[in-house]
């Protein structure tokens, strides 16, 4: 579940809204060795049609089971016995809650590398199926809360997220905290290093924080964001808080950033800028009733808080789990997942086809000289990218 939480600082405006698939809460901050070679591995992904065909007359509940049981059987078919024991471990060690074994899954899936990803897709299927099993359970319900963080540089989001952090673990949640840094142009690593900025929380046993290399992603969160957040859900946390990349102060009035806030709040409402902060509130509280509503159940709020003193925290958690009952009760929040998962897909195959258009061979050597036919005037960007395409189709 989620609702898009915007944090303002009193000086500053809204920056940039999260778009996590599955069920959230948007809320927007202002203010070595090689191993031996063997026998050639069979690919790891099978068309498993042929099983589901055959078990067409079986009562749907039973079906359903056999149906996965042989998608995740295809999917571990190709793996070699020393792969087999890696996902297994880490499988195990996930969902009984080891932290070492989640940072390593996370670090799986953020892998470039070929062998890696598909590994990588093997582990986040069985913690699919562990997930769903586990909300089943729970008569359907979703187990967890996904809350999307954003704002512009200053508006204090990490310590808001330190001090939110603590108290939701002195009430006996269990935190992931997935923070998307902006990337070093030279080794691809995250800058901001949200743990020496939230240091009492990372300390503490029930949150866990994870810095996420943006790697060029555009969009405030990474490519892998959602199979992050699978695995943390997957660990055993219940509040999963997304701090996406920040920007500048003019983003704020756009439209469409503010048009995906489920809750906007005004932070550092304190001392000499309390009024400020009131003046802000009722500025964005005259410009939302002015959208159009995205929710037939939910109207976006508008708060003031402090993490310097705690005003307000703890009043926004509760409008947070007001969206969440609101929006389950209604059924919006289900609908808003699936067809965010939908949109996941699309945009996974989208980035594929893309990087496998670049590195293709027969594209490859022809990328540099229509770019620079491109850039000095010879060719224009439509044409260079219709020989391109042509050159690529006619090898396929």
């Amino acid at each position: 579940m989620s609702i898009p939480a915007l944090l303002l600082h009193p000086y500053q405006w809204l920056l940039n809204s999260l778009r996590v698939p599955s069920r959230r809460l948007h809320s927007i901050l202002h203010s070595g060795r090689h191993p031996a070679p063997r026998a050639p591995r069979a690919a790891l992904w099978k068309p498993s049609g042929h099983h589901c065909t055959k078990w067409m007359l079986l009562s749907g509940g039973r079906r359903n089971a056999l149906c996965i049981q042989a998608t995740l059987r295809d999917h571990t078919e190709g793996l070699s016995d020393k792969e087999q024991r890696f996902v297994d471990k880490l499988y195990t060690g996930l969902v009984s809650g080891q932290r070492a074994c989640l940072a390593e899954a996370i670090t799986l899936v953020e892998s470039t590398h070929s062998r890696k990803k598909e590994l990588a897709q093997v582990l986040l299927q069985r913690v699919l199926v562990h997930r769903r099993e586990q909300e089943r359970l729970n008569q359907g319900k979703p187990l967890t809360f996904r809350v999307g963080l954003s704002g512009p540089p200053g508006a204090g989001k990490s310590t808001f997220i330190e001090y939110f952090g603590k108290m939701l673990t002195d009430r006996g949640h269990r935190l992931s905290v997935l923070a998307v840094d902006p990337s070093s142009c030279t080794s691809g690593g995250s800058l901001l290093g949200d743990k020496t900025r939230m240091i009492e929380l990372s300390r503490d046993m029930n949150a866990y924080i994870r810095p996420s290399p943006t790697s060029g992603t555009l969009g405030g969160v990474t490519r892998t964001t959602n199979e992050a957040i699978l695995l943390c859900e997957g660990g055993g946390y219940d509040v999963i808080l997304i701090e996406t990349v920040g920007g500048d102060e003019l983003q704020g009035i756009k439209r469409g950033i503010i048009e995906m806030a489920d809750l906007v709040a005004i932070t550092k409402s304190d001392g000499d800028l309390v009024v400020p902060a009131r003046r802000i509130q009722a500025e964005y509280v005259s410009a939302l009733k002015l959208l159009r509503r995205r929710s037939g159940v939910w109207r976006p709020k508008v708060i003031r808080i402090s993490a310097r003193s705690g005003e307000g925290v703890s009043e926004m958690w509760d409008t947070m789990r007001e969206f969440q009952r609101v929006m389950l009760a209604s059924g919006e929040l289900s609908t808003k997942r699936q067809q965010q998962q939908k949109v996941w897909m699309w945009n996974l195959i989208q980035e594929n086809i893309l990087q496998h258009f670049k590195t293709h061979p027969s594209i490859q050597e022809q990328i540099p000289l229509m770019e620079r036919k491109v850039l000095s005037g010879a060719l224009s960007p439509g044409l260079a990218a219709d020989l391109l395409l042509k050159a690529f189709r006619s090898k396929h």
